[in-house]
């Protein structure tokens, strides 16, 4: 076969190419993406994380340390870099999936998950677009 071909049309994320140094990812919705469900946010120590919104809606947020959340309104098709360090997290609707980008085993080896602040959560909610149901 001169042309690998993957799909994943189940509930959350699922890496299905490996290679030796990285991996590409599908992350369809599940329950995690509500806003209403919202309670972690990571990051990675060594590695950036790169997003693609291939339909439906989503947010991504992100907040260095000493800085103020930010929240990005996600383009289909845009490419979005997360640069390693950098907490960040998804709200989307049940429509949304993506594709995932990363260094090979970077949720195994180099991620760090911690509980959303209050605070966090208060600079999200003011910057969410009216589709996020809250």
């Amino acid at each position: 076969m001169s042309v690998e071909i993957y799909e994943y049309e189940g509930l959350g994320y699922n890496p299905l190419l490996l290679t030796p140094n990285w991996q590409a990812a599908i992350l369809n919705w599940d329950p995690a993406c509500d806003r209403a469900n919202l309670t972690k946010i990571e990051r990675h120590n060594h590695t950036d994380e790169v997003f693609v919104l291939l339909r439906g809606k989503s947010v991504l947020f992100s907040r260095r340390e000493g800085e103020v959340l930010k929240a990005y309104d996600l383009k289909p098709g845009v490419i979005y870099n997360v640069p390693k360090r950098v907490w960040h997290g998804l709200v989307a609707n049940k429509e949304a999936s993506f594709l995932i980008v990363e260094d090979l085993n970077t949720h195994l080896h180099d991620s760090e998950v911690r509980q959303i602040t209050e605070e966090e959560l208060a600079q999200l909610d003011a910057q969410l677009p009216e589709w996020v149901q809250r």
